[in-house]
């Protein structure tokens, strides 16, 4: 398998740029995932690596091989899209022999290959059927055996679970998670769906506007949030932000809610400074309801109307108002709440996070 690298790639549709010089490495059978919203760059930047966008300045090196002007076939990549792309005519295993037939292998070879990838994703009894014959997940299955026909050094996947429904995705997720390990191959895949990215990746890449704004495992990005917008991309639901003003001691929200100044912050920021507080639903939670995180805590609690609830089974998700807007809260061990009722909410802001309003940047040390 091989490395991948991109130094200081970009890509303009005309006067406009859409990847404004990125910078990453994937290491040899690292399995890296691209994330973010829609418009971010991350397909761009996955079609440049395989060739199918050409880039306007940069460079792409595959194994230690420039190919920035080298056409999809001579890469040695393989790509899944999110359409499955299969031919309606042909059986399953004409499918995935078809690139290797078009490449002059010969018959024993293409059946070798095939057989091979049809054990690996469990396709032995569908290779005579058609695609009309298949499931979704069936079909995801065979775009991905034809990939894994070609022997790549690097996979390409262009979000390839999106067309599933929710239990599908789940399977599928897992198939690719056995195929990774089983296979040991380098994979770059794009995803808008963070909890695919942190399920399945060994590092997460997460852009926006063509810009990366952080790389790390998905412990670091849900950990230790590089910006306030990695805070909110990352996890579901996603973290509590709203700004705030440091003001003796407190941080003052505009309708004149407050909070003490988290412990580990309050030698770092000064009286006046502008900045974004985050909390996570988990570090939320009604008094009693919640993930206690050990003797050194710093919990602050108050009374706070409830807006909304959603029951999810083992636990349910409180919607509370604070700082002129809702807050989510997660309850464990649920009890029925109604809205309007008043209950103690705990803000365990030994786990807070604190942003600066201009820059974006976690002030966290």
């Amino acid at each position: 398998m091989a490395t991948v690298s991109l130094k200081g790639l970009v890509k303009r549709y005309g006067p406009v740029p859409v990847v404004h010089g990125i910078d990453l490495d994937v290491a040899d059978r690292e399995f890296i995932a691209l994330v973010g919203p829609s418009g971010c760059g991350k397909s761009t930047t996955l079609r440049m690596i395989a060739g199918l966008e050409d880039i306007s300045g940069g460079e792409i090196r595959i194994g230690g091989r420039v190919v920035n002007d080298l056409p999809p076939r001579s890469r040695n990549i393989s790509m899944v899209f999110q359409s499955y792309a299969l031919y309606p005519h042909m059986t399953v295993a004409e499918n995935m022999g078809f690139s290797l037939k078009i490449a002059g292998r010969s018959k024993d070879e293409i059946a070798a290959r095939v057989a091979e990838a049809a054990r690996t994703l469990s396709l032995e009894e569908l290779l005579e059927r058609r695609p009309s014959q298949l499931s979704g997940g069936q079909r995801q299955r065979v775009a991905m055996g034809r990939a894994i026909v070609r022997n790549p050094e690097v996979f390409l996947f262009d979000e390839p679970l999106s067309n599933l429904d929710a239990k599908l995705r789940t399977q599928m997720r897992i198939e690719i998670k056995k195929l990774h390990a089983k296979v040991n191959s380098t994979v770059v895949y794009v995803t808008h769906d963070q909890v695919e990215a942190m399920t399945l990746a060994d590092r997460i890449v997460i852009m926006r506007d063509g810009y990366i704004e952080q790389v790390g495992t998905p412990e670091e990005v849900f950990r230790r949030p590089a910006t306030h917008f990695v805070a909110g991309f990352i996890g579901s639901p996603p973290m509590n932000l709203q700004e705030a003003v440091v003001d003796d001691g407190k941080l003052a929200f505009v309708n004149g809610d407050t909070l003490p100044l988290p412990r580990r912050f309050r030698e770092q920021v000064t009286a006046g400074r502008k900045v974004v507080f985050g909390l996570r639903p988990d570090d939320l939670y009604p008094a009693g309801h919640g993930i206690h995180s050990g003797e050194d805590t710093d919990v602050h609690t108050m009374e706070r109307p409830i807006s909304l609830t959603e029951p999810l089974g083992n636990e349910t998700l409180v919607f509370a108002e604070f700082g002129a807007r809702e807050w989510i809260s997660r309850m464990l061990n649920p009890k029925a709440l109604r809205p309007g009722e008043k209950v103690d909410l705990s803000f365990d802001l030994s786990q807070a996070h604190l942003f600066d309003a201009e820059t974006g940047k976690s002030l966290r040390t």
